[in-house]
């Protein structure tokens, strides 16, 4: 399937398969439906590069094969969140930097299958509605060396976490439509922009995302799922 998605989503610009892009994932899928992935292309910025603008991840042979579209404004090119995979499958960062080009990474997994297909926990238990909504949040320095998860230093770097409670349903599972949180937002205290996302189904239940931005203060998120609901609120440093 590379080669068909490399033809709808890589319309413009070069394309080279990058080992500064590193994909980490675990061994093995032990739970299909609940999948970490971590996505960091800060070599690519090293002395002086192109900027990274946008971050595509991508599993080749899921039903939704584009998990999140990450425009990064003034974020690190850094991502880690966890995905559904329906089958063995290469899952993939795609991230283009300011000069267009595509510099491309990735890891094959194996995977028993179904994490597409199968109802998430929440609506299996029934509670999924109670805790809709419900959003957690916290910040933690992005230093590298002993300060790492420390206090957030003023003017540094800081690594912010979100975490959602969502059933993000696939419409792949009968007589449940989808419904998924399909748009992230991060605002500096200011209101301006600090990154944002295209969100699809085949993110976690539950979806949770962790990312880099400058420790300006606190920072003000909000998600919208494709029922029109607002998700908002403040992360302080």
């Amino acid at each position: 399937m590379w080669e068909h998605h490399a033809a709808g989503l890589l319309t413009s610009g070069r394309i080279l398969f990058d080992p500064r892009v590193a994909v980490r994932l675990p061994l093995l899928a032990e739970n299909q439906h609940v999948f970490p992935v971590t996505v960091d292309a800060r070599a690519l910025e090293a002395n002086g590069r192109p900027k990274v603008r946008r971050i595509v991840l991508l599993a080749d042979l899921n039903p939704i094969p584009v998990a999140v579209d990450f425009t990064l404004h003034r974020a690190a090119p850094f991502l880690a969140t966890r995905i559904k995979l329906d089958q063995r499958t290469p899952v993939r960062a795609l991230v283009q930097t300011e000069d267009g080009t595509w510099h491309v990474g990735g890891q094959w997994i194996d995977a028993a299958g179904g994490g597409c297909s199968a109802p998430p926990v929440s609506r299996a238990r029934g509670d999924w509605a109670d805790h809709l909504g419900e959003a957690r949040g916290a910040m933690w320095s992005a230093a590298e060396g002993p300060q790492l998860d420390g206090p957030v230093p003023p003017g540094g770097m800081a690594r912010l976490r979100l975490a959602f409670r969502h059933p993000m349903d696939t419409g792949l599972v009968e007589n449940i439509p989808p419904y998924f949180i399909e748009s992230l937002k991060l605002r500096d205290a200011g209101g301006a922009v600090l990154a944002e996302m295209a969100i699809a189904a085949s993110v976690a239940e539950d979806p949770a995302f962790t990312v880099i931005v400058p420790a300006t203060g606190a920072v003000r998120f909000e998600a919208v799922d494709t029922g029109g609901l607002v998700f908002a609120g403040t992360v302080q440093p």
